[in-house]
């Protein structure tokens, strides 16, 4: 049997909280039972208040993946022009998507490590006036870089196009405003800043997209990825369309209860000081980040080009097996790795534990690294915040 790792700090599942745990091992409730009733549209109330969102929020029952399909297939159907913007695997993955939904497959494309700009998408709906959804991921995970959505959304609002939003590690640990943004539907999980359970999405929905996907024939209904059938029979009825995961949702809850205790600004702030510790110590350890700058790089994952000759799987398993700590690569992004602080690991000592662990799994696999100057960066960025 395989040992579990000390600490995790790859990019989600995160580590959760103790009281998090708590209420994920609760008992079973029948889903009808009033006081579950009670539980699901209070965390439904708390994720909107979460994305700070007045749109309908949907709570579907997988891990985001479900949502981001089933917010796709309900937008795009046979014919739909869609601007994709890719920065990374998960952008393109949903071109991927786009083209076997039907869908007309437009690209903004960039290199892995740096971000789409707000004037490329500007002067592209400028000649594309056809296109009526773009697609985008505000933190490009793997990548560790952020997309500029509070000049993206806003364009594509004027040029009269839909958006489509991947947020699974952004909400809570990046500044977020789907509204003042002029987003419209919005997919993020419990398992990234929140620090929850895995198989729930939540969802949030605009009043231009239930327009648009309620006039969609082919969007999915009677169906698992339905987002119309949440809408219909959910917020329209109080009937549920399939079980929902019962100890999910008491996960979920308690998660959104501790991050609305903090202050999702809290949060944010949170997050952006662990990601300043790690960056601290990467750089003192004589590594580069992966993203082209900082402005482009977000708080919940610090992405590390890693040197000539090392490769991220070798690192990865040299790491976790000598140090119990678990890290995670770029999913084919390139020779990356991460350090992770999301949710109860952005913060403190964590970060230093994550620079601490890559230096030294480095310098035992022949990187030349100051494994001292890394920490002592660490620590120094760490001591400043608390002045």
């Amino acid at each position: 049997m395989v040992n579990l790792p000390d600490f995790s700090l790859a990019a989600g599942p995160t580590m959760a909280s103790a009281r998090t745990m708590n209420a994920l091992g609760s008992q079973l409730l029948y889903h009808y039972d009033p006081a579950f009733l009670e539980i699901f549209r209070s965390t439904q109330e708390k994720a909107q208040a979460f994305f700070g969102t007045k749109s309908d929020m949907l709570l579907m029952q997988g891990e985001g993946i479900l949502g981001l399909e089933g917010a796709a297939r309900s937008l795009i159907t046979d014919g739909t022009p869609v601007l994709n913007l890719v920065q990374g695997v998960y952008g393109k993955g949903m071109g991927y998507w786009i083209t076997g939904f039907g869908g007309v497959l437009h690209e903004i494309e960039v290199q892995y490590n740096d971000a789409v700009s707000p004037a490329a998408v500007d002067a592209y709906l400028t000649e594309h006036p056809e296109i009526e959804v773009v697609t985008v991921v505000h933190s490009e995970t793997p990548s560790g870089t952020i997309s500029d959505l509070s000049k993206i959304g806003p364009i594509v609002k004027k040029h009269g196009a839909i958006t489509l939003v991947d947020s699974l590690s952004s909400v809570g640990g990046v500044d977020f405003k789907p509204d003042e943004w002029m987003l419209d539907v919005c997919i993020s999980g419990g398992q990234k800043c929140l620090g929850g359970p895995v198989g729930v999405t939540m969802a949030s929905v605009s009043a231009d997209a239930w327009e648009k996907i309620l006039a969609n024939p082919h969007a999915p209904r009677d169906s698992y990825l339905s987002l119309i059938d949440w809408k219909l029979k959910w917020l329209d009825k109080g009937s549920f369309p399939y079980t929902p995961s019962v100890n999910d949702i008491v996960g979920l809850e308690s998660a959104l209860d501790q991050m609305l205790e903090e202050g999702v600004e809290a949060s944010i702030a949170r997050h952006a000081r662990a990601a300043a510790v790690a960056r601290a110590g990467v750089l003192g350890l004589g590594l580069e980040l992966w993203p082209t700058s900082v402005e482009i790089s977000g708080h919940p994952v610090t992405a590390v080009r890693l040197p000539d000759g090392i490769v991220h799987t070798d690192l990865q398993a040299h790491i976790r097996e000598r140090f119990g700590v678990m890290l995670s690569t770029g999913q084919s992004t390139g020779n990356l790795i991460h350090l992770t602080h999301m949710g109860p690991t952005a913060r403190g000592m964590y970060p230093v534990i994550g620079v601490s662990v890559l230096g030294q799994g480095l310098a035992d696999l022949g990187a030349q690294v100051d494994v001292g100057a890394g920490v002592a960066a660490a620590m120094t960025e760490l001591s400043r915040q608390g002045e």
